[in-house]
């Protein structure tokens, strides 16, 4: 089954972008610019599958078109960052789902495999929160029936419920009685009897039922009777029922699936692993894509990635972490434009102050989510305790931290004293800072001992000491990205 991709069709790349036939695609979004003769920005929504390597950090500004573009960014900034965060929400559909082609095609296949055969059958789709389960299912439904009427088939009819919304777990029967058409008059029977009834002889149903089931796991009772009914309506002699369970529990088919298996009415299990850092920042980009102009630094995203992949895999996350950094640049936004209302005098007073001229022209030239806006962000959803202490540390031992990570990255595992304080100078050096002499540097090494963040060993002389690092690099490069000082220093 061919996967759906964004934009992968000439039609929609021709009603979005308005390209002549004769233009050639864009290759990379990196180098995308606007043709001189254009100067309609809805160009840089066209892009092919092979754009999803990164966001653009910026386009330059070659021709007048583009400075008209970068503008209208700069005095429309609040209305498109409301866009931005819009396409950035959970609730935004996207156009294709991305990194589940595999478990989506699974599903779709064993639904037209049922409906072909007018055969009930059931699956259980399992997963962490946040891993697409529910909006594959959605997308299955929509192309299941699609294909049926292509196909020539009776549409199926769907039934999606979600489950918390029962107040007793066995209303889902009641739910289901009322959508079957060919129920007729109400009878004293309980809706699961009357359901059992109904398929256990033939009737003149014709259609088959796909029945997604959200939030399984809340028809758990104590004895299971709920859900264990609920999987043996497909086994009826004359059932039509599709049944698709979802849930969040990987470890609830372990605790029901037994029982049903010796009911003959195990259903298939499609498990939805946790996003790995490469597919989160795919989405990332393909749901940014669509816009019209570059709102994150690349970094800014691979740091997000790798981050949320770390922690959890949970795509739900990833959005918001995102959202939050994009309301940081809003807030930043709104600070500078405040700003610019003050006396020349002031500002300039102000500046000399609180940034630096490279400070200045970064903010204010490039307003894009940038890597220390998502540092901020991150640390506010995964806060721990080695991160908090890095941060907290004065600089000049950020800088011996950050001269240890160097210094061990690859297979060296501990130095002397001696040797690191060499790598220590030559990041000052680069950093056009003066560093701290050997003694003060041998008493910063030993705070970060106490601190348990390196180990030092015993020696008569100070430089020949054997360090090790014992926190992880990651911590230390997502604790100091967010500080512009040592950007250069962790590429």
């Amino acid at each position: 089954m061919p996967s759906i991709a964004v934009n992968s069709t000439p039609q929609k790349r021709k009603s979005r972008s308005h390209v002549a036939p004769s233009e050639a695609p864009v290759s990379s979004p990196c180098k995308r610019r606007l043709p001189q003769r254009c100067s309609n920005v809805s160009l840089l929504t066209s892009v092919t599958e092979n754009d999803v390597v990164s966001i653009p950090c910026g386009h330059k500004q070659a021709d007048s078109e583009n400075v008209a573009a970068k503008l209208e960014w700069h005095c429309k900034g609040s209305e498109q960052l409301r866009v931005v965060k819009e396409k950035l929400h959970v609730s935004t559909e996207p156009s294709r789902i991305a990194c589940r082609e595999d478990e989506q095609n699974m599903v779709l296949e064993f639904c037209k495999a049922c409906v072909e055969q007018e055969k009930a059958g059931s699956l259980y789709i399992c997963g962490c929160p946040g891993t697409g389960k529910s909006l594959t299912m959605e997308k299955v439904k929509g192309l299941l029936l699609n294909w049926a009427t292509e196909a020539g088939f009776a549409r199926p009819d769907v039934l999606s419920v979600n489950c918390t919304s029962f107040v007793n777990t066995s209303d889902i029967f009641t739910k289901i009685l009322e959508f079957n058409q060919s129920v007729g008059k109400k009878l004293s029977a309980t809706p699961l009897k009357q359901l059992q009834n109904m398929y256990s002889q033939k009737s003149s149903r014709k259609n088959m039922m796909l029945i997604l089931a959200d939030e399984l796991d809340y028809l758990i009772t104590k004895d299971r009777a709920v859900l264990h009914d609920l999987f043996m309506l497909t086994t009826l002699p004359f059932s039509r029922f599709i049944l698709i369970g979802v849930a969040n529990a990987i470890d609830l088919a372990d605790r029901f699936l037994p029982r049903l298996a010796s009911l003959n009415c195990k259903p298939i299990v499609v498990t939805f692993r946790a996003y790995s850092k490469d597919q989160i920042l795919r989405i990332l980009q393909e749901r940014l894509s669509e816009l019209p102009y570059s709102v994150f630094q690349p970094q800014a995203l691979e740091l997000c990635a790798r981050k949320v992949a770390a922690a959890c895999g949970d795509m739900r996350k990833a959005l918001c972490i995102c959202r939050s950094a994009v309301e940081m640049l809003e807030a930043e936004i709104k600070e500078s434009t405040s700003k610019s209302n003050t006396s020349v005098e002031e500002k300039a007073s102000s500046e000399l102050k609180t940034t630096t001229t490279s400070d200045y022209t970064m903010k204010h030239e490039f307003d894009t989510v940038r890597i220390d806006h998502m540092a901020l962000s991150l640390s506010k959803t995964y806060r721990s305790p080695v991160v908090d202490t890095i941060q907290s540390l004065p600089l000049y031992q950020q800088i011996v931290l950050c001269s240890s990570m160097k210094h061990f990255c690859g297979t060296k595992k501990d130095t002397i004293l001696g040797e690191l304080y060499k790598s220590y100078t030559g990041i000052c050096k680069s950093s056009q800072i003066q560093p701290a002499g050997f003694l003060e540097f041998s008493n910063m090494c030993r705070v970060l001992n106490d601190q348990g963040l390196i180990k030092l060993g015993q020696s008569r002389e100070d430089k020949l000491k054997r360090v090790t690092l014992k926190v992880d690099e990651a911590d230390i490069t997502f604790a100091l990205q967010g500080i512009r000082f040592f950007q250069n220093c962790l590429q």
